[in-house]
């Protein structure tokens, strides 16, 4: 068997209301005196922040709050962040919200290192920095970031830049659901269906395929897979709201030690390019991708198409099984009230080149996990397809 390397979260708490009843504890475990508590705008008008201040409050923890983060996060907002974070000598991170606000946190944890700004350390080596402790706290079931040990941070020249290292995995993640029962139709749909996209690529990978990941994956998909209609029909039902957070998280935890593919590979230059949101870009591609990918992968997704749908699937070829997988997500898409044709986005025929020529230049990487590698042009005919 082939050797296995493997990291996730030291403690996961998976409970409606966890935060108001537990954050503030955590905290005092960790011995903080001052948190910084990360997050965007939105989240603070929700007033999930409030109820994070009190709890910390209440345990005697001084809060400071950096509610200004935006998505896809510039170096310039992370470097504002650190400022605060060192001018109240925080001893505690608390990234709330999603990926953006939590892969921020990541970032700001390091504060205590040397450095002037987080342009000098991107795709740097920074598994020799000290962190402080981190804590997680997801409001949509989407990214993972509240298992990952990436932080992807908008670099200067306007491209995707990643910090990746299990010394900014977070400490704790919370997951409680009642953040996330105000989420709107198009973000409960398109982080949904960006999980998803994590549990298929991490069950696919080339390169760091693995029997840890393969479980989570499948069993996150099965969660993701079972509540999606649910979430969406029927956004106040906190069972399927917590499914989906935990599924989610599973997803995380199984492709940050897997790794993901194409699929991120073509959304990408999608969200930089055209700010389309990063999971509503992944479900986007996703099908163009997988199908690109039968003659390699069939087999693979027969089996995720064998544990999402059973009955459905007896009998059937691994052909057939991964076909009819595809054309599930397909559906799940068209019927999720999100924009599914890149011209419905403002992205004309003419974009498509500079598109496709960003994805083999820019995230080879990316490709080089895929199950099957792509050329310029049949990345541009994926492209062609959904526009």
């Amino acid at each position: 068997m082939t050797g296995i390397e493997f990291y996730t979260n030291g403690h996961i708490i998976s409970e409606a209301d966890s935060m108001r009843q537990k954050l503030g504890t955590l905290a005092k475990q960790y011995r903080a005196t001052s948190a910084i508590i990360v997050t965007d705008s939105g989240i603070a008008q929700l007033g999930y922040v409030d109820i994070a201040q009190q709890s910390l409050q209440e345990a005697g923890v001084n809060v400071v709050v950096f509610d200004s983060v935006v998505a896809d996060p510039p170096v310039a907002i992370v470097n504002d962040a650190i400022k605060i974070a060192r001018d109240n000598s925080c001893d505690l991170v608390i990234g709330l919200g999603g990926g953006s606000s939590i892969d921020t946190a990541k970032i700001v944890a390091l504060h205590p290192n040397e450095f002037e700004s987080v342009n000098d350390i991107l795709d740097k080596d920074v598994s020799g920095f000290n962190k402080l402790p981190l804590f997680a706290i997801p409001t949509t079931a989407g990214t993972g970031a509240e298992a990952t040990f990436v932080s992807v941070i908008t670099a200067k020249d306007g491209s995707k830049k990643a910090i990746y290292t299990p010394k900014i995995l977070p400490d704790v993640a919370i997951l409680d659901a009642t953040l996330t029962l105000k989420l709107p139709r198009h973000i409960t749909a398109a982080t949904a269906l960006d999980a998803m996209v994590h549990c298929v690529e991490a069950y696919t990978s080339r390169t760091k395929k693995n029997l840890i990941s393969d479980a989570l994956a499948v069993k996150g998909l099965q969660m993701l897979w079972n509540n999606f209609e649910k979430v969406l029909n029927q956004g106040d039902d906190i069972n399927a709201r917590s499914n989906m957070l935990l599924g989610s998280t599973l997803a995380g935890i199984a492709f940050v030690n897997s790794s993901v593919a194409a699929v991120h590979g073509l959304s990408y230059p999608l969200s930089i390019n055209f700010h389309i949101p990063h999971g509503h870009a992944n479900a986007l591609v996703m099908c163009g991708v997988f199908t690109f990918n039968l003659s390699a992968a069939a087999p693979l997704y027969a089996e995720l198409a064998h544990a999402v749908m059973p009955s459905q699937t007896l009998g059937m070829t691994d052909l057939e099984a991964a076909s009819l997988f595809i054309k599930q997500l397909k559906i799940f898409l068209e019927t999720s009230g999100l924009k599914y044709r890149l011209n419905e986005l403002d992205i004309t025929d003419q974009d498509i080149p500079a598109l496709a020529d960003i994805v083999i230049n820019t995230y080879a990487r990316l490709i080089a996990t895929n199950p099957k590698d792509m050329t310029l042009n049949e990345v541009t005919a994926i492209y062609e397809e959904i526009l």
